[in-house]
């Protein structure tokens, strides 16, 4: 990697450096008789540190530069990537993209429509605060934490921040570009009474620098809630298995939401009729009063983008209604195939990465009621308010999701924290039995990461409180 790529400040514009690899003529060569494509240019810087077992016990630098070359003829894509940009690597990666040209079927497609928006300051949080003082920071969490609490064995707290700018350039020398900074911090407390040990963790991160977690206390409020876990899961009894109704509180219990439900709705699997809502719009999908969005221009979310990694602008996309489905989520090439706009979600992991539908921030609206009165209303249940792991069958939608904090419930009354519990069903059928909504919804902390074809990208999620009928409980006995 050339020097240049690790002091940005200092860098030649990616846009400079692809002029003078003579960017335009190549585009304008290798998507002749091409659908669409773009050259994606991208710099990245990152950083991570970890403090575990009363030491940094880890602290690492990386930073990486290249080019990916797209050509979309038809429904086949041609993809080459490369970290080093010049005249002969973009000829290669062209020739070596060109194979997709056999299924050329029109004219080559306008590029995006523009933005005036930015969603996010261009601030480095790799700059400030210093090494220094991240590694006290991480130590006085750690102190502070063990200082609270005599039953606190372990603790973990970790921040990890990167920088990325991008630019997007088109055969007819349209450029559109974007720096996108990243944060997140954690906390992980392990507690132990009686010689039981359990944990419990927390974390928060967003497009910002550090400052908006180490300067404002915020990273003491995460270890609180961490400790704060791990201590009731400490008096956690055995969760009782069978089929019950549950609660799912606010906030990143939306992940379920996003796996069971929301890839589900990304284009691609649409198109190709593997999702459950293939050929569904205009159906009802969700029960009423169910209204499920995908929002990338939220300011300074984890999931927010100003433009996706084709350029396109960024938008509020609804894709359930009143419990009616009435769209999916669209890069280009799954518009176009489908006849309908593009959203502003065609997204990548990285220039060594093709684009594809991804979810930005998925949520749930807001109904009525009082959460409150959701749980009171549980007969015999559970109150499932974090979760941990979890996979989806696209194709059925069927589902498991573990709970990390999670509540018995009878006679509406929370009865004893619950441990072990996991939670299965179908997306589909749990949008029809969703029959209560609460008046809190809310996004995440900001912590999500959304895997996909081998591809990972940041993301956020949401929901109000919910009950939803007849899930499988799994536990242990």
């Amino acid at each position: 990697m050339s020097e240049h790529a690790l002091t940005s400040n200092l860098a030649p514009s990616l846009t400079d450096m692809a002029l003078e690899a003579g960017s335009e003529a190549v585009l304008k060569d290798a998507l002749h008789h091409a659908d669409d494509g773009e050259l994606f240019l991208e710099r990245t810087r990152g950083e991570s540190f970890l403090w575990d077992d009363g030491r940094l016990k880890s602290a690492s630098y990386d930073s990486e530069e290249g080019f990916g070359l797209r050509i979309v003829a038809g429904e086949a894509a041609g993809y080459a990537h490369a970290n080093e940009l010049s005249n002969a690597s973009l000829k290669r990666a062209s020739a070596a993209a060109s194979i997709a040209k056999r299924g050329y079927s029109g004219s080559l497609a306008t590029a995006p429509a523009r933005t005036n928006a930015k969603l996010y300051a261009d601030a480095d949080p790799l700059a400030a605060p210093s090494f220094e003082t991240k590694i006290a920071t991480l130590g006085e969490i750690d102190a502070y934490v063990r200082a609270k609490d005599p039953r606190v064995v372990q603790v973990s707290v970790s921040l990890a921040a990167s920088r990325k700018e991008i630019a997007i350039v088109r055969p007819d020398g349209d450029v559109r570009t974007d720096t996108r900074p990243l944060v997140r911090v954690n906390v992980s407390v392990t507690a132990e009474k009686d010689g039981r040990r359990e944990s419990g963790s927390a974390g928060a991160g967003g497009r910002a620098d550090y400052a908006r977690w180490i300067e404002s206390g915020r990273l003491k409020e995460l270890a609180d809630e961490a400790l704060r876990v791990a201590l009731v899961n400490l008096d956690a009894i055995p969760t009782p298995a069978g089929e019950m109704d549950v609660v799912l509180g606010p906030g990143w219990p939306g992940v379920l939401l996003h796996e069971a439900v929301g890839h589900g709705l990304e284009g691609d699997f649409n198109r190709k009729g593997t999702s459950a809502f293939a050929g569904m719009i205009g159906q009802r999908v969700a029960s009423p009063g169910v209204t499920v969005i995908d929002d990338g221009t939220l300011a300074d979310r984890r999931g927010s983008l100003t433009i996706d990694d084709e350029g396109t602008p960024t938008q509020r996309t609804v894709l359930i209604e009143d419990g009616i489905l009435v769209g999916y989520l669209q890069d280009r090439m799954n518009a176009r195939l489908m006849g309908v706009a593009p959203t502003g979600n065609g997204r990548r992991e990285s220039f060594a990465h093709i684009p594809m539908p991804r979810m930005t921030n998925t949520t749930m609206e807001s109904g009525s009621m009082d959460p409150a009165e959701i749980v009171a209303s549980l007969k015999r249940g559970i109150y499932a308010t974090n979760f941990g792991g979890g996979s989806v069958d696209i194709t059925s939608g069927k589902f498991v999701f573990q709970c990390t904090e999670a509540y018995l419930v009878e006679n509406g009354k929370i009865v004893a924290p619950v441990k072990g519990a996991s939670l299965i069903g179908d997306g589909p059928t749990s949008l029809t039995r969703i029959s209560m909504i609460g008046n809190d919804s809310r996004l995440d902390d900001g912590v999500g990461t959304c895997g996909k074809a081998g591809q990972s990208v940041p993301v956020g999620v949401g929901q109000p409180t919910l009950r939803i009928g007849g899930l499988t409980i799994g536990g242990a006995g």
